[in-house]
């Protein structure tokens, strides 16, 4: 069974890896459902009991799929979920934050979650006409009617999380981190150690790249997120990349483990505080990714992934339209 951490100063205890449910809902390609509900099932057998999903995976199939699955073993897990955009007509058509915005998608969550209560409620991006102490405000007042547990944010940057943590203490922050994303060290990792939040860090595996699975852009069908949507992964950026991901198999494999668990054990050996949630649709993966709960590097291993990863990997993390909503 996985062990348990602390996320953050805020109470709020989950199993030392999550899982990130986004790629069940075909941002990754096709979905499969019935794999799918097998991965939740592996998952909570596993002890794996921190899930991640939002309103605008699929959109709103995602927590129904969770809501399903999980509405007989409400009381064994965490569950986050996120609000932040808005959607018309199935498409995420902007950013909005606005009180009764929040309010509106939160009832809309709890009954596709089929639950009571959000465990961990994000901020999903910053909207920059919302001032974020409305929208902290309006968290902190669902807080007290029992609908929601914890506050979180997402790919917000430091000046923005202090403000938010002065109106409603912030559990945990969301963000891309990685072996080759680095982004968060230099300014918002010290703001999260001294106010004791949590970090959460999605794609801990660069999408897939840094599992020795690694293609390039056009390799992937029309229907994957990876396709168009990730630089990093197109033209002379994916040579620079692949060599990264080389090192790290080849690291995994003196050792006897995946270049998964390698990557997912140097993140769980950063912060007492981390919580990485890789995703995937699949038990094999899942399987997989979980075992670095309980690998332990040595020096020289932190060293060389250390090294690897120093200057980040080439090109940027999105597209121009997806990354103008990063606030780092």
């Amino acid at each position: 069974m996985l062990p348990t951490r602390s996320l953050g100063r805020q109470g709020l205890v989950v199993s030392a890896i999550g899982l990130g449910c986004m790629g069940m809902s075909q941002s990754y390609g096709s979905a499969d459902a019935a794999e799918s509900a097998a991965t939740i099932d592996r998952a909570l057998e596993l002890g794996c009991t921190f899930f991640d999903t939002a309103e605008v995976y699929g959109p709103f199939h995602n927590e129904e799929l969770l809501g399903r699955c999980l509405a007989e073993r409400r009381d064994r897990v965490t569950i986050a979920t996120k609000f932040g955009f808005a959607i018309d007509n199935g498409r995420r058509v902007g950013v909005d934050s606005r009180p009764a915005h929040i309010r509106t998608v939160v009832e809309a969550s709890l009954r596709r979650l089929r639950t009571d209560r959000i465990d961990l409620l994000y901020q999903h991006r910053v909207d920059p006409a919302v001032p974020i102490e409305d929208v902290a405000g309006t968290v902190r007042d669902l807080i007290d009617e029992g609908k929601v547990l914890h506050f979180g944010l997402s790919e917000a940057d430091a000046q923005t999380i202090r403000r938010a943590h002065a109106v409603q203490p912030v559990s945990a922050l969301q963000s891309e981190y990685s072996v080759w994303e680095r982004g968060l060290e230099d300014e918002v990792l010290p703001v999260l150690r001294e106010l004791g939040i949590g970090l959460v860090p999605f794609s801990p595996l660069g999408r897939g790249f840094l599992t020795g699975a690694a293609k390039r852009a056009e390799d992937y069908p029309a229907d994957d997120y990876r396709s168009w949507g990730d630089p990093r992964l197109q033209g002379e950026h994916f040579d620079i990349n692949l060599r990264l991901a080389v090192r790290v198999r080849e690291l995994g494999a003196a050792r006897g483990v995946s270049a998964a668990q390698m990557a997912l054990a140097w993140l769980l050996q950063r912060d007492p505080y981390l919580v990485p949630i890789p995703g995937t649709k699949r038990r094999t993966n899942l399987e997989d990714n979980l075992a670095a709960a309980t690998l332990v590097l040595d020096a020289g291993e932190i060293a060389e992934l250390d090294a690897i990863g120093a200057s980040g990997a080439s090109g940027a993390r999105y597209v121009p339209a997806d990354l103008a909503l990063v606030r780092r």
